[in-house]
C-alpha cells in the first residue's frame, strides 16, 4: 500500500482521511512494515466500507488485513439502525462464524512427544477434514432446525460435552434471536451430514504447546504454563453459511437501489437493518453461528474420545471458543452517548476488556480470551482483551496471520510433501486429505503471526498471553 496516501497518526495507527463519499474516516492499525505489505485493494475496500449509511466513528482494519470480498478480511464497522444503518453479508462474510476453540489437555511435551504420530493417527480418523467431507451425525429437518436455533448448548443436549462448556463459549453458545426459517432449503441440504467436519483451506485442529508467556498474572487465570499442551480447532459454518452469504448477496444487490443505496462496489451490497430483508438476513447468519457453534461443540467431543484412546490421562476442560465473521448487537459510546450497535466483525476477533458486562464470570476482572491462529506450521498466540480496546476498534481485534500471497500463488511455490517433509524436520506431525490443501497453506503464504500479534498489542487492542506452537497439525 501507497504510505503517501494515508495520515501517520503514530507508528501504530494510520487514517484514510474522509473524502468524496466517505462517512467517516478509515483507521489501519499496523506497523508501517506491515501497512507497506498491505494490498492496495485494502484502503480501497476501508475507504468503501466507509461510504454506508449509517456507519459509525470509523471503518477499521485489523493488523492482519487483506483483500476480501466487499470488506477487506480484517475489517471491523459498526452501523446505527436509528440512522439508516445497514447490515452486509459482504461484512461478515461466506464462512460464518468461522473460529477458533481451545482446550486445556492437562499433559505436557514430555507426555505427548512419544504418541504423537498415533495421536495424529486418532485425531485425522475421528475428524473429518477437506473439501466435502462429512461426518458420522445426519441430521433430519428436525434435528436441522433445532441444532439452528440452539447451537451448541443443542449439542451438548446431545451429549457432545458437557454443560461447563458453555461457560466459556461466546452467547454462552447459543446466538439470540437465529431463525432458522430464513436458512434455505439448500443450504440445509450443504450441511445435513457435515456436522462435527473441519472442512478446508485454512482450518485445522491443532495439539499445541505453550512456549513462552507473556503475562504471568492473566496466563495464570487462563490456566496456561510453559510447556503445556492445548489443542485449538478453527473452523465454522461449512457450506451452510457459504450458502446463505451466497444467497443474501445477490438478494441484497438487487434491492439496494430500491432503498436508494448507492454502492461504491456491488460486493458491498447490503440492506437496511430495520428493513424485511436486513431482518431476515440477520436471523439467518444468527442461524449460521449457532451452526458453527454446534460444529466446534461436536468437534470437541470427537477429540476428547481421540485423547481418550491414546492418552487416557488427559482432560479437555474448555478454555475459550471466540468467532470471527459475525454481525452482533452491542452497546459502545459514541462521543458522549451509548448506541445500540450492530458490529461487523470480518476476520477480526471480539476483544472485550476487564468489567465489560458481556463477559463470563471466570474473565470478567482479566479480559476475554482472545485466540489468534498462525497457520500450519507456525506459532498461535492467545491474548487478552483491552478496556482501551472499546474506544479504538469497537472491541475487536486480529484474527489470525492473514495470507500474503494467493493459493494459486502458493501452489506455484511449494508441493504439499514438500511442506509435510519441512515441518516433520522441525518434529511437527501434519495429517490431511489433500497434498494440494497443504502446499496452499503452505507457511510461507502468510504473513508473520508474530508481526500482526505484535502490533495488534501496541495498537492496545489486545495484550499478549502465551504464544503456542505446533506439535500435531490435522489439516482440511
Amino acid at each position: 500500500m501507497d504510505l503517501c496516501l494515508l495520515t501517520r497518526k503514530s507508528d501504530i495507527e494510520w487514517w484514510i482521511d474522509p473524502h468524496g463519499a466517505m462517512r467517516v474516516p478509515g483507521i489501519i492499525y499496523a506497523t508501517e512494515g506491515l501497512v507497506r505489505e498491505m494490498d492496495a485493494k485494502v484502503y480501497e475496500q476501508v475507504a468503501n466500507v466507509a461510504t454506508l449509511p449509517g456507519i459509525e466513528r470509523a471503518s477499521y482494519a485489523m493488523p492482519d488485513a487483506h483483500w476480501g470480498y466487499g470488506f477487506p478480511i480484517g475489517g471491523v464497522a459498526a452501523f446505527d439502525a436509528d440512522r439508516g444503518g445497514v447490515v452486509s453479508a459482504g461484512g461478515v462474510g461466506f464462512d460464518i462464524s468461522c473460529g477458533v476453540r481451545t482446550l486445556h489437555t492437562g499433559l505436557t511435551r514430555q507426555d505427548v512427544d512419544p504418541l504423537k504420530k498415533q495421536l495424529a493417527d486418532e485425531l485425522s480418523r475421528s475428524v473429518p477434514a477437506g473439501v466435502g467431507s462429512v461426518g458420522r451425525l445426519h441430521l433430519g429437518r428436525g434435528e436441522m432446525d433445532a441444532m439452528l436455533a440452539g447451537g451448541a448448548r443443542w449439542a451438548v443436549e446431545q451429549g457432545y460435552g458437557t454443560a461447563a462448556d458453555l461457560d466459556r463459549i461466546e452467547e454462552h453458545g447459543c446466538m439470540a434471536a437465529a431463525k432458522p426459517e430464513e436458512v434455505s432449503a439448500h443450504a440445509k441440504e450443504r450441511q445435513r451430514d457435515e456436522m462435527g467436519t473441519l472442512g478446508s483451506g485454512n482450518h485445522y485442529l491443532e495439539v499445541q504447546h505453550v512456549v513462552q508467556i507473556f503475562d504471568a498474572a492473566v496466563a495464570s487465570a487462563f490456566r496456561l504454563h510453559e510447556g503445556d499442551i492445548v489443542v485449538s480447532v478453527h473452523c465454522g459454518s461449512r457450506g451452510l453459511g457459504h450458502q446463505i452469504g451466497t444467497e443474501f448477496l445477490k438478494r441484497m444487490v438487487v434491492s439496494a437501489a430500491g432503498h436508494g443505496i448507492e454502492l461504491p462496489d456491488r460486493e458491498l451490497a447490503c440492506a437496511p437493518i430495520d428493513s424485511p430483508l436486513g431482518a431476515a438476513y440477520l436471523g439467518a447468519m444468527r442461524a449460521a453461528i449457532n451452526c458453527a457453534l454446534a460444529n466446534r461443540q461436536i468437534i470437541t467431543h470427537l477429540v476428547r474420545k481421540a485423547f481418550a484412546q491414546i492418552v487416557p490421562k488427559a482432560e479437555l476442560p474448555l478454555l475459550y471458543d471466540v468467532s470471527h465473521n459475525t454481525c452482533k448487537v452491542e452497546s459502545h459510546r459514541v462521543g458522549s452517548v451509548v448506541k445500540r450497535l450492530f458490529v461487523h466483525r470480518k476476520g477480526a476477533t471480539r476483544a472485550f476488556g476487564p468489567g465489560h458486562p458481556d463477559l463470563p464470570a471466570a474473565f470478567a476482572a482479566i479480559g476475554q480470551p482472545v485466540l489468534i491462529g498462525g497457520t500450519m506450521g507456525t506459532a498461535s498466540y492467545i491474548l487478552v482483551g483491552t478496556a482501551d480496546g472499546l474506544a479504538r476498534s469497537f472491541g475487536s481485534s486480529c484474527h489470525g496471520a492473514g495470507r500474503s500471497m494467493s493459493r494459486h500463488q502458493a501452489l506455484k511455490q511449494w508441493r504439499g510433501r514438500q511442506v509435510i517433509d519441512e515441518l516433520a524436520s522441525r518434529g511437527i506431525v501434519i495429517r490431511s486429505p489433500s497434498s494440494r490443501g497443504v502446499a496452499e497453506e503452505a507457511p510461507g503464504a502468510y504473513k508473520d503471526v508474530t508481526a500482526v500479534v505484535d502490533a495488534a498489542d501496541r495498537a492496545g487492542l489486545s495484550r499478549k498471553v502465551a504464544r503456542l506452537e505446533p506439535v500435531v497439525c490435522v489439516k482440511g
